[in-house]
């Protein structure tokens, strides 16, 4: 069932109906990328350095002017190192405006006899991807902690982000046909297959470059996902659209 629904959803990744969102998604995602980008770096610039020279760096002779560059070395890796560790929700906020869009195209051309989702309403979908954005971040923090304690460092991080991202997506994808309630408590019945295709979605998103594309693969995967489901227990009521 999982491995079926990440199949379809990475063949609607290069459909034509999916172009216009595709490109969508990733000019947002690059450019929220950039803006993050100078924004940590013009921060360091202007309130981290100034410190580091002043207090861990006061009066180096000339001699030692490689600390300098040493610093700057070690700097730019850190700035690097929060820009991955934002990447996750950064994507997470993005798909919460084009979900829909996704979602709408696969329901058109893979599950045509049956009635279409209804969109989430626009403030709704803002205030949900708000509000995740901080939990993103928070499970982010605590898979950094995490990375100094060997052995865990890497599950840690396809756990917190394969729950979180898994619960965010399923529950996106669900409420198109259910209330709010409904889709938690759907999701929550079956936490185990959500999580196992979350999974999934943070493989996805450790790939370099090709994790620009994780909204859209995540979308897909999860409609797909949220049909079989629905069509495996039945016993959910569904919104009537």
């Amino acid at each position: 069932m999982i491995f079926d629904a990440a199949r379809r959803s990475l063949a609607n990744l290069f459909a034509p109906e999916t172009r216009g969102v595709f490109w969508k998604v990733i000019g947002l995602t690059l450019l929220a990328l950039v803006v993050i980008w100078f924004g940590l770096r013009e921060s360091f610039i202007a309130f981290a350095w100034p410190w580091l020279q002043g207090t861990v760096m006061p009066d180096l002779p000339e001699w030692a002017g490689w600390l300098t560059f040493i610093f700057g070395i070690i700097a730019s890796l850190g700035l690097a190192l929060g820009l991955a560790l934002l990447l996750a929700p950064v994507t997470a906020i993005i798909a919460g405006f084009f979900l829909d869009d996704v979602a709408e195209v696969i329901e058109k051309r893979d599950y045509a006899t049956e009635a279409p989702g209804t969109a989430l309403p626009l403030g709704q979908a803002i205030a949900g991807s708000v509000k995740f954005l901080g939990i993103v971040i928070l499970g982010n923090l605590i898979a950094l902690f995490l990375l100094f304690i060997p052995g865990v460092n890497l599950i840690a991080f396809f756990l917190v982000n394969g729950y979180l991202l898994g619960r965010e997506f399923f529950e996106f994808a669900a409420m198109r046909y259910r209330t709010p309630a409904e889709a938690r408590l759907f999701r929550a019945k079956h936490a185990s297959t959500v999580l196992l295709a979350g999974l999934l979605v943070a493989a996805f998103l450790a790939i370099p470059i090709v994790n620009l594309l994780t909204p859209l693969f995540a979308a897909g995967l999860m409609v797909h996902l949220h049909k079989a489901l629905s069509r495996k227990d039945p016993g959910f009521s569904l919104r009537q659209n």
